[in-house]
């Protein structure tokens, strides 16, 4: 799996972390960064459909 960094806030950190560990609802931060990038990613190609956006091969 490839690894990249970004630069980010130290809020946005912070509330993160909040998500992260034994109580949270994520096992660490990797989880969660790729937890939100798929809920994103979805909600963009949601958007996209919407407007016609996307090819449809079927």
């Amino acid at each position: 799996m490839p690894k990249i960094s970004v630069d980010v806030p130290q809020e946005l950190l912070d509330d993160l972390d909040s998500h992260v560990g034994e109580h949270g609802k994520f096992v660490n931060r990797s989880e969660a960064i790729r937890a939100s990038m798929r809920k994103t990613l979805d909600l963009l190609d949601d958007i996209d459909d919407r407007h016609g956006r996307l090819d449809h091969e079927e």
